[in-house]
């Protein structure tokens, strides 16, 4: 990938991690927030936008280091491994195991008396957004690509809401979790789209640049 296109990615994700928030961040935290759409404060409507768009783009960030690491890590694995069967084995036992330790360990450390149902619903949603992800890319590529996409979409996931899940403050918990979705989703959809396109936008420079040598030699005979 060309480097106008790996800044694209970037100012790209940036932007979807930035109005996600901006706008989860409203539903999260509605509660706190209401008053000030029901009096039309406009000012502190915009400015508390900006404050969560900014917050943003810190998850932005936090998604985009998160997804190449996992492309070292692929890498990796697929050499370490010997090809995708044993490393996609491998994969899906880790999202077993990240999925249980979402929902027991939170529960063993914060549920006081609550039932186990809350915090298994978030890790079925999250399994269900990272299945719908994963069958998407799928079909964009192969079906070689479901398991690694569901692994980054639920594992990396996970691993970047770590510092929010230590709090276990829900809307806090909501805040972060829908730009990390987003994001993850969004870079791992769009790469191969902008993998084609700089190769597409290669091919036609080097077209260019072997008729322009063409029409010189042309000039001097």
């Amino acid at each position: 990938m060309n480097s106008r296109n790996i800044v694209r990615l970037f100012l790209s994700t940036l932007a979807v991690g930035g109005f996600t928030a901006g706008i989860v961040g409203f539903a999260a935290r509605w509660n706190e927030f209401a008053p000030m759409f029901t009096a039309l404060d406009i000012s502190e409507i915009l400015s508390t936008f900006i404050w969560m768009f900014g917050v943003g783009l810190i998850f932005s960030v936090i998604s985009q280091a998160g997804y190449f690491a996992y492309l070292t890590i692929h890498r990796f694995g697929l050499g370490i491994f010997k090809g995708p069967s044993l490393w996609n084995a491998v994969q899906l036992v880790l999202i077993v195991f990240v999925l249980f330790d979402l929902v027991y360990l939170r529960f063993i450390t914060f549920g006081n008396g609550e039932g186990l149902g809350s915090y298994l619903g978030l890790a079925v949603f999250l399994l269900i957004i990272g299945s719908i992800t994963a069958f998407i890319k799928g079909k964009q590529t192969n079906k070689q690509a479901f398991i690694p996409a569901l692994f980054f979409m639920v594992v990396v996931t996970t691993v970047e809401w770590v510092p929010v899940l230590r709090v276990n403050n829900e809307s806090w918990m909501l805040f972060m979790l829908f730009p990390l979705l987003a994001c993850n989703a969004y870079q791992l959809l769009i790469l191969n789209k902008l993998i084609a396109k700089s190769q597409q936008e290669l091919e036609n420079r080097k077209a260019k640049n072997k008729q322009t040598g063409v029409n010189r030699n042309e000039q001097i005979t």
